[in-house]
């Protein structure tokens, strides 16, 4: 239908089937067709035949400016799908846990929203399974989440590494070349973790099977204020090493290296058959590039 209303508006401003015609690089009886076609649909005569070419009748002049203002509208769209395909301009959803994004994403946020002022950014915030089980569902454009399961319709890409771990407030903490002491430190607790977190059972796990476990348990449901009660000195905590660590000066310390630790890696996800417009490949590029950097000065 688009392309019979451009050759209706060619035969209104030609004025002659024919002028049209040579405009269109057509033949003329393939134009002649369209227009008839055209009556046929809509059940009217459009044109009137004079012998010095052809003139609209009054439903003809209707369909004239309704083709005008579909065709420059067509136009305009156009114009902003190639724009959204090449240019730098996009609004993309990222999704990740609110206390990796509370490390991960602020630096981060500050120089690409400057760097990009034409690119929107929403946050998702939900914990890793729930973040995956969205970007498959495309609800989030980009998942950052931690030791994703393999999923088939999603890339990852490994950004940093991480590892859960036990803190106490660094002021009075027994020294790191005394193992006996941080064993001690941590049986009279409480441990204070995360419930929702898996990584806190497996380090449950881990100090009961080596007899290091308090007595006394803190479940909470979530990191932050895992870390609130670490800070005001409250028992051991199990935290992300990156959690504990960001924006307190190190007031918090690892209780011992040679205590029990669960390994993440973090990762970025989004969906393999995603559009990848020049704005999503600017904003991927920018992800990794700052989680990569973050991985260099990982503590072992």
């Amino acid at each position: 239908m688009l392309d019979h209303l451009r050759y209706f508006q060619a035969v209104a401003r030609c004025g002659s089937l024919s002028a049209a015609a040579r405009v269109l690089q057509v033949s003329q009886p393939g134009l002649t067709a369209v227009i008839k076609q055209l009556e046929e649909s809509f059940g009217t005569k459009l044109l009137v035949r004079l012998r010095t070419g052809v003139s609209l009748t009054s439903t003809g002049e209707e369909l004239l400016r309704y083709a005008n203002e579909s065709l420059v509208r067509l136009e305009e769209l156009e114009q902003r799908i190639k724009g959204l395909e090449s240019d730098e301009a996009g609004s993309f959803v990222i999704g990740c846990h609110e206390s990796l994004g509370a490390y991960f994403l602020p630096q981060w946020m500050t120089q690409f929203l400057e760097s990009n002022p034409r690119i929107q950014i929403t946050l998702s915030n939900a914990p890793s399974r729930v973040v995956l089980n969205a970007t498959v569902e495309r609800t989030v454009h980009f998942g950052i989440v931690v030791n994703p399961e393999p999923h088939p319709d999603l890339v990852q890409m490994k950004l940093f590494r991480d590892a859960v771990d036990l803190f106490v407030l660094a002021e009075g903490a027994p020294g790191t070349d005394d193992l006996d002491a941080a064993k001690e430190r941590l049986r009279r607790g409480p441990l204070v973790f995360a419930g929702r977190v898996l990584q806190s059972q497996q380090m449950i796990d881990q100090l009961a099977a080596m007899d290091a476990l308090p007595s006394r348990l803190l479940s909470c449901g979530d990191l932050e204020l895992v870390k609130s009660f670490a800070l005001a000195g409250l028992g051991v905590a199990v935290l992300p090493r990156r959690v504990a660590r960001y924006w307190q000066e190190r007031r918090l310390r690892r209780l011992h290296p040679a205590l029990p630790f669960i390994a993440d890696e973090i990762h970025l996800l989004f969906r393999g058959d995603a559009h990848r417009t020049r704005a999503f490949l600017i904003t991927k590029d920018a992800i990794v590039a700052h989680g990569r950097a973050l991985d260099s000065d990982y503590e072992q």
